[in-house]
């Protein structure tokens, strides 16, 4: 009976470790990118077969490079653990649409007035 629990416990374990592995998408094997929760067979070749061509820059390259992977389910595999070059998805930066979100409207507007020069009324 020890020896059963024992073995639930080091099964749970080794499960946990899978469930929050972390792969860099330029280094990972199929085996590593298919522990990624989100990723499977298909999404691995896919994902395998572009690196073929060079090694993802960042986030907005690999998006874009390897079909099916959007901003949604870009960030559900950076919170799965993938990364891109170390780097998880960094989701404050970027917009819907994978873009660089634009700095506010207000920041914009005091910059511009910061660089005016002064106008003298006299």
């Amino acid at each position: 009976m020890l020896k059963k629990i024992l073995l639930a416990i080091c099964a749970f374990a080794m499960t946990a470790g899978l469930a929050f592995a972390q792969a860099d998408v330029n280094k990972a094997d199929q085996a590593a990118l298919d522990g990624i929760k989100g990723i499977g067979p298909a999404m691995s070749k896919r994902i395998l077969d572009e690196r073929k061509k060079g090694d993802f820059k960042d986030w907005s390259d690999f998006t874009t490079r390897v079909k099916g992977v959007g901003d949604k389910s870009a960030n559900k595999l950076s919170d799965a653990g993938l990364t891109v070059n170390g780097q998880p998805r960094n989701k404050s930066l970027v917009t819907s649409k994978g873009e660089a979100k634009p700095f506010p409207k207000k920041m914009k507007e005091q910059d511009a007035k910061a660089d005016k020069p002064a106008v003298s009324k006299g």
